[in-house]
């Protein structure tokens, strides 16, 4: 057993049995390294990514590799979600020097931590050659080495060097980004590009917007297509709710079967806002179905959420198997249904397109992918070095395999996707489905909880509370923010990363300009949510926090790391938005928003300044910078306030404004912000009546609504109907009667 038992980390733990000599990151491996004077090999992957499984088995477990990384190199293991700020670094370097980058990664540094070499996936034949190669190039062309690491730290440096635009970006940015993504977008099967298919949230919700001003056609057809076929494919969960990371061709029907608590978070906020602003009744069970999986399955009893569930598991014969948990045979569902009617299980089996001869086929390692914009080329499965040398040695690595029959099949509907409302018949099929499912050896739980994927999930669920009216959500959500009180901040008021229950201590890591820009916008949601004062404090704290560390008075913008943190060879800043949102696109909602619930022009000066940073680099890859976009479309529409006073007027008179709370959530404005419930120090509480509802623009309001007839019409501009908005409350009111089957 090496270092890392000690670790919080399930996927720093899953090494520690490797004959590998690893060190967790820390100035002792360092140390190490120079007393030694060899490089470090630095491992960089997650619980959930398959290819790291397989480069672990074929390399880090193998007794002749390890003797010779602990020979040659001091070996560090680092998880990536624990540490993004070390893992982007290093992969600005990799895909500088190669083009591409991805999970496993693996980067040789000189002892003071500057890269010099590096990849992604290494086969074990293509590891051996590799690493007596790298040793040598070290210890024999030390120019060689720092030519290569000057090369890679220029990457490295790059976005701590960029200057600010004189404004934030334009309409016309605005325009061609949407209009790019229209050329992309996929009329057969949504989303935009070729295989791999990433959710790519940011580039619908952009669409959402574009819709909602213009009531185009065409923006209608691509978000309904998309959010219809990734509804409707395998990388959708049918029988336990949630979704993959991404899929691997083309349809959204064969994911990489990780399922990951960002991408719930994101594309339950995404269906929640289209299912709003369209009316499509088959959202709403993908959205119950994602929200239930998370609260049954990726939650901690006290309230916080888990980070992932892996690809593999074991399958019948006890093997590790991508997908074995998730897929069926017809005579898996025949035993699992028992009794059931016979023509209802032939039903279930043509419903979800599960035959004899299976609709799965594996061909070969895909890798796991870097980003999400359908632009970047990030194979984890190829890996090609700069150095001749070194990279002679790595030019064999993955090939693909021969497409494979399994015999297996992925629940799916992508043949009837215009057919998505699941029947009751086939919701009681599920059910029993779903228990047979859970006596199967789950994947993997990485049971760490991350704060700023906790509060990405605690977002999308405070809205999806308020809009779908029911309680237990709201509950959970409070739970949740408590949770995260309670573990995962100091008693210096810092915020920590990670937690993890067996941890000594639990709550490890400093906290991100990313982790607080979540958590900014997630309280403000439950606050808009739950109508109380506290959540509103908890948001401007942790505001002040993030600008007082980590935002760059010069140049504008947010650090990745604070400023009293740990120094790194660079000090970044996260701009591009990929899989998550980039900690400046963020902030530069979260603090709008902020701004104009609480009437502090601080926090909107600096959101405009983070988007004066942004906007030069806006054109270069539209789809990286899509939630920004989203950030400068608000900042130039400005935000609706919508202040509803209930409590008792100056007569005595109490006034429950409940349905005027009610009309506010069903009626999403990506620029509305809605103040009710328990007053708080900010401008927009100044001289409110008890009984009447406020809308007002950049805080200048218009005649107060005594109605919700009058109150429709003040937000809506007289756009909707009374029995419009009637019918849309209840097309997703589901009171408390919510469920996953609902």
């Amino acid at each position: 057993m090496n270092r890392l038992a000690d670790e919080t980390s399930p996927y720093l733990r899953q090494h520690r049995d490797n004959p590998v000599d690893w060190y967790a990151w820390g100035p002792e491996a360092f140390a190490a390294a120079t007393e030694r004077n060899v490089p470090v090999l630095l491992s960089i992957g997650y619980s959930a990514c398959h290819w790291c499984h397989v480069m672990a088995h074929e390399c880090f477990e193998d007794a002749e590799v390890a003797a010779l990384m602990n020979d040659m190199f001091v070996n560090i293991k680092v998880d990536r979600e624990e540490r993004p700020d070390v893992d982007s670094l290093y992969m600005d370097a990799v895909q500088a020097m190669t083009g591409r980058g991805g999970w496993p990664m693996t980067v040789f540094l000189s002892p003071d931590g500057t890269p010099f070499y590096g990849g992604t996936y290494f086969p074990k034949d293509g590891f051996l050659k590799l690493l007596p190669a790298i040793d040598e190039v070290f210890r024999t062309r030390p120019d060689d080495v720092a030519k290569n690491a000057k090369q890679m730290m220029k990457a490295i440096d790059a976005t701590a060097q960029l200057a600010p635009g004189k404004d934030i970006p334009t309409v016309e940015q605005l325009n061609t980004a949407v209009q790019t993504l229209g050329r992309a977008f996929d009329r057969d099967h949504g989303g935009f590009g070729k295989e791999p298919k990433f959710p790519s949230t940011f580039n619908i919700e952009l669409m959402l917007r574009a819709y909602m001003t213009s009531g185009s056609s065409a923006a209608r057809e691509v978000i309904v297509t998309t959010l219809d076929a990734m509804a409707a494919g395998g990388m959708f969960d049918h029988i336990g709710g949630g979704f993959a990371r991404y899929s691997t061709d083309r349809q959204w029907h064969v994911p990489h079967f990780e399922k990951m608590l960002y991408d719930q978070a994101l594309l339950a906020q995404t269906y929640l806002h289209a299912i709003v602003v369209l009316r499509e009744p088959q959202w709403r069970q993908v959205i119950q179905d994602t929200i239930e999986y998370v609260l049954g399955t990726l939650t901690h009893p006290e309230g916080g959420f888990y980070s992932a569930e892996d690809a593999d598991s074991l399958d019948a014969h006890g093997a590790s198997v991508e997908g074995a948990f998730y897929t069926w045979t017809p005579d898996e569902v025949r035993a699992a249904l028992g009794n059931t009617k016979p023509e209802i299980v032939e039903q279930a089996l043509a419903y979800w397109d599960i035959t004899d001869e299976g609709n799965w086929h594996e061909s070969g390692p895909v890798g796991d992918r870097a980003g999400d914009d359908p632009g970047t080329t990030t194979d984890a499965d190829a890996t090609e070095g700069a150095d001749a040398d070194a990279g002679a040695a790595a030019q064999d690595t993955a090939e693909v395999g021969p497409i494979v029959a399994t015999g297996r099949s992925i629940p799916n509907r992508i043949a009837h996707r215009d057919d998505l409302v699941r029947p009751d018949a086939m919701s009681f099929v599920r059910t029993r489905l779903l228990e047979a499912r859970s006596t199967r050896p789950r994947p993997g739980l990485d049971d760490k909880v991350l704060l700023e994927w906790n509060a990405l999930f605690l977002s999308a669920l405070s809205q999806a509370a308020a809009v779908f009216n029911h309680q237990p959500w709201l509950d959970a959500a409070e739970l949740n923010a408590e949770f995260l009180i309670d573990n995962m901040r100091g008693g210096n008021g810092r915020w920590y990363r990670s937690w993890q229950e067996n941890g000594n201590p639990p709550a490890r890591h400093d906290a991100l300009a990313a982790d607080h820009a979540a958590l900014i916008d997630a309280f403000t949601r439950l606050a808009e949510a739950t109508g109380k004062a506290r959540w509103i404090a908890e948001a401007r704290a942790t505001a002040d926090t993030l600008l007082d560390w980590f935002f760059d008075p010069g140049l504008g913008g947010l650090y990745t790391t604070a400023e009293d943190g740990e120094h790194l060879i660079s000090r970044q800043k996260d701009i591009s938005d990929n899989a998550t949102p980039s900690a400046n696109s963020m902030a530069a909602i979260a603090l709008q928003r902020l701004a104009a619930l609480t009437g502090e022009l601080r926090y909107a000066n600096h959101a405009e300044r983070i988007l004066q940073l942004l906007a030069p680099q806006v054109d270069d890859k539209v789809g990286m910078f899509s939630h920004a976009l989203l950030a400068a479309d608000l900042m130039r529409r400005g935000t609706t306030e919508v202040v509803i006073a209930g409590g008792t007027d100056g007569d005595g008179a109490e006034h429950d404004m409940a349905d005027f709370v009610r009309v506010a959530h069903s009626i999403w404005r990506p620029d509305a912000v809605l103040a009710w419930g328990e007053p708080y120090d900010s401008p927009l509480w100044e001289d409110r009546t008890p009984g009447f509802a406020y809308v007002c623009k950049d805080h200048v309001c218009s005649a107060p609504s005594a109605t919700t007839d009058e109150f429709v019409s003040a937000l809506t501009g007289g756009a909707l109907a009374k029995d419009t908005v009637t019918k849309a409350a209840d097309t997703v009111d589901t009171a408390d009667t919510a469920g996953p089957d609902a």
